[in-house]
């Protein structure tokens, strides 16, 4: 019982989400531009592994995880990168592909409502919303500070193509700021 503390609810309030609160980071990632990768990122619980130096979580303390909501048109989500960390994906609603690997060796398991995929650290995976209406994805990653992404060179090439480029820091920027 040592370990048991009182906590105020002025501070338990600094630690909650409000859904109709929450605003999405349209360019949260580099492959956000390309269409077919365009997606609503809300950060919910940490930065997780943001580009976008602004992003600001709706509960900033991530102790060993972050928590984003995805919500996606059909066919779109996110081109193939990979973190240092595990990363999970839970359905919220719809029915999403999960692929990882490059070219020949691109596996998929498609899966809905509730199912559950942990990807291990250094995989390189994507995801899709293969449903037929706008649809919610959860992304965990692991980790209090989760690193960066590291991208498949075809999304850096062809963001690169939209101005949008990565600095030393692994943030986003316009080509034409530096």
């Amino acid at each position: 019982m040592d370990n048991i503390k009182a906590f105020s609810k002025s501070d338990m309030l600094k630690r909650v989400a409000i859904w109709k609160d929450l605003k999405p980071n349209p360019q949260m990632f580099l492959d956000t531009r390309l269409p077919e990768h365009e997606r609503d990122l809300y950060s919910v619980i940490g930065p997780g592994v943001s580009e976008d130096p602004e992003t600001k979580p709706a509960i900033s303390d991530a102790q060993d995880f972050n928590i984003a909501y995805i919500g996606a048109e059909p066919g779109k989500g996110a081109a193939l990168h990979s973190h240092p960390t595990v990363e999970v994906f839970i359905p919220i609603t719809g029915k999403w592909s999960i692929y990882w690997n490059e070219g020949d060796k691109q596996e998929e398991v498609i899966i809905e409502c509730m199912d559950c995929v942990s990807v291990p650290p250094g995989i390189l995976r994507g995801f899709r919303n293969v449903g037929d209406e706008h649809s919610f994805l959860i992304g965990i990653v692991g980790g209090s500070d989760s690193g960066h992404v590291d991208w498949a060179q075809s999304v850096i090439e062809r963001a690169k193509q939209t101005g949008l480029k990565l600095d030393e820091n692994g943030f986003i920027y316009e080509e034409a700021e530096l």
